[in-house]
């Protein structure tokens, strides 16, 4: 068969050449040729997706492992023919390995590019910016000759990891497990110091609460103070204005009794006895007579009070021998005389 049927993708673009000249081209042909005198051209649009993995030195001289994948697909099939054999066989298969160089020239490029990125950065800015290192690269392949030649758009440059060295990552997570270790510690201590100053607080508070309950019982005690205060003023102007009754009726009684007793003050008592409603009374004379002979005692000689004189000075309701008295007996010699007489004798007058 000198015939062949070419049947392509959309995701693929297909050139027919024929006598060095393109006489067909385009993606998703169908179509008819020679084969004798035609040689097809079959580039694929599609994206695809290139695993990478290279090492680097970061600008503090320590190497990394960066792993990734690259995205890529091709805007122009035409000058990407021109540069690689994308010829294939009645079979569908391409003639030669050009096709497989295309991923290892891109990474190639993303090497070169990321090397420049990683050796300004220090290892621990390459291992947390990693974000940093994909936008710097990608920039850079979007502005590289070597890719624009290719006709090739890269699409994504994803970093998956970044490694250092297993000495290097243990003195890393050593320095990050003691970094976390003293947050963790700050943390404590500021948990803690945060218990505290809210101790502090409660104890303030209840400190000011006891001052003002203090403040509150000790305005109460003064109001009480002041109370009884004006109580006992009260009771002092009482017992003042009472004091001064009593001597206003005082002196008015003492006015009275002077003005009652001013007519007789310069008249003997005994007239006044005498002339009182008990004068006539016999006991009452006698008594007065005694009296006068008490307080005449030394001019008095001897004394003779008879029984009856006494007897008479009784009582009615006494009985006629009232018995005999406690207490010593009166010194007194009774003599025969005249019941109701009293014989006295009186010397050195």
């Amino acid at each position: 068969m000198f015939f062949g049927y070419m049947k392509s993708t959309p995701t693929t673009y297909v050139m027919q050449y024929r006598d060095g000249a393109v006489v067909r081209e385009g993606a998703g042909l169908s179509f008819l040729y020679w084969k004798p005198a035609t040689t097809l051209v079959a580039v694929p649009l599609s994206s695809a997706d290139i695993p990478f993995a290279f090492n680097e030195v970061t600008r503090d001289f320590q190497p990394v492992t960066i792993q990734g994948q690259l995205t890529y697909r091709v805007e122009d099939p035409r000058r990407l023919a021109g540069l690689l054999d994308y010829s294939i066989t009645p079979g569908g298969r391409h003639r030669s390995d050009d096709p497989e160089k295309l991923p290892d020239r891109l990474v190639q490029a993303a090497q070169v590019r990321a090397r420049a990125v990683v050796q300004s950065l220090s290892l621990r800015e390459v291992l947390v910016r990693s974000d940093l290192l994909e936008s710097r690269v990608l920039a850079a392949l979007a502005d590289a000759e070597s890719v624009k030649s290719l006709g090739v758009h890269v699409m994504a440059f994803s970093v998956l990891s970044i490694q250092p060295t297993p000495e290097m990552a243990r003195a890393l997570e050593a320095a990050a497990r003691e970094a976390l270790q003293r947050e963790a510690d700050e943390a404590i201590y500021a948990r803690r110091n945060a218990a505290v100053e809210q101790e502090r607080r409660i104890k303030e508070s209840e400190l000011a609460t006891e001052l003002v309950v203090e403040e509150r019982q000790r305005q109460i005690r003064e109001a009480k103070m002041a109370a009884d205060i004006a109580v006992e003023e009260q009771r002092a102007a009482l017992m003042e204005r009472w004091v001064q009754n009593e001597r206003q009726s005082a002196d008015a009684r003492a006015y009275t009794l002077e003005k009652t007793l001013e007519p007789v003050k310069n008249v003997d008592w005994k007239t006044l006895l005498a002339t009182s409603a008990n004068g006539g009374d016999p006991a009452l004379h006698i008594a007065l007579a005694f009296r006068e002979m008490g307080e005449n005692a030394q001019r008095i000689g001897e004394l003779n009070v008879s029984p009856d004189l006494l007897r008479s000075l009784l009582p009615a309701d006494s009985g006629p021998n009232p018995g005999p008295r406690s207490g010593p007996t009166p010194a007194v010699a009774p003599r025969p005389n005249k019941p109701g007489r009293a014989d006295v004798q009186h010397f050195d007058r």
